[in-house]
């Protein structure tokens, strides 16, 4: 084993959790990840991982050379990337995060068009309930919503997106319709509890005058679709992106409420760590998510209702 293998390891064993779970990730028996951790051990002459039967903990010279490792194959996948870089055609893997339910809908048939169209790119996409890290997870791209505060990214625009506020006709005929922000008070309203978002708080503009509204109800989630699956079933008033509620709305199974008002935005970014911004595989892959959305804008699907 190579010594940028033998970084790698450690950095997959520390991110696994476990010898069994990496041994899965990577294709091999966990007999055989033991052995290759006993070797590197061996040959530097200290212990670097406390085992028991369920976890691993680095120990300090574990933690010195984890540290070390990382930036060392940081520095390796830079150099790699200049070089591919000056390819004109993509190839190599692109390992790409993604929302659950967005990722599900909307990113997973997109890569089967791009799959066709780049054979030689092994795209390997990754869906999360929160945000992945870039550093730790090495994504070359992740699909985020709104505002990217991390200003060491790169994000670019890939489809417009609205939050809306809306509920079923089902539930409407029996509470009646909010007229303003502060009637959702007497309303049962749907949570999404997600990221570092503050919970409960529905943030209005309507001109130069924004209020925020804390809204309440019997019902809320981590998870969108459940909520989306919620309001369908007229248990509540739900806030959710464009995107979500299109076809929902197109059909008349939710109706859109608060019409006078804007909510913040929660426009679609492709986002990308800027060392690789001159990558071939990174550059033809979000170049084809903008046509890929721009096409279903203009075909009436998607966000168009």
């Amino acid at each position: 084993m190579g010594q940028s293998q033998e970084l790698q390891l450690l950095v997959e064993l520390v991110r696994a959790g476990s010898l069994s779970a990496a041994a899965r990730e990577m294709g091999v028996t966990t007999a055989a990840v033991s052995k290759r951790l006993a070797q590197i051990e061996d040959r530097l002459g200290v212990r670097l991982l406390n085992r028991n039967t369920r976890r691993l903990s680095p120990t300090a010279e574990g933690e010195l050379y984890l540290e070390n490792a990382r930036r060392i194959l940081h520095d390796i996948e830079h150099l790699d990337q200049l070089i591919a870089s000056r390819q004109t055609h993509p190839r190599g893997r692109l390992k790409v995060n993604a929302p659950l339910g967005f990722g599900r809908t909307y990113i997973a048939p997109a890569i089967v068009m791009f799959a066709r169209h780049y054979p030689e790119v092994e795209v390997q996409l990754l869906l999360t309930d929160s945000p992945g890290d870039f550093v730790q997870d090495a994504f070359d791209v992740a699909i985020r919503f709104g505002d990217i505060p991390d200003t060491r990214l790169i994000a670019r625009r890939i489809a417009p997106n609205r939050r809306l506020v809306c509920a079923s006709p089902d539930y409407l005929k029996k509470h009646g319709r909010p007229m303003t922000p502060q009637d959702l008070a007497k309303h049962q309203c749907i949570v999404l509890r997600q990221n570092d978002d503050p919970y409960g708080l529905w943030r209005f503009t309507r001109g130069s005058e924004t209020e925020t509204v804390k809204v309440r109800g019997a019902l809320s989630s981590n998870d969108g679709e459940v909520t989306l699956t919620w309001a369908l079933a007229g248990l509540g008033i739900l806030q959710r992106a464009e995107w979500d509620l299109a076809r929902h709305l197109r059909a008349g199974r939710l109706e859109l409420l608060l019409q006078d008002y804007a909510l913040p935005p929660a426009d679609i970014h492709a986002v990308f760590p800027e060392r690789l911004h001159l990558s071939a595989k990174v550059r033809v892959f979000i170049d084809f998510l903008v046509d890929y959305f721009r096409s279903r804008r203009q075909r009436g699907e998607g966000a168009s209702w």
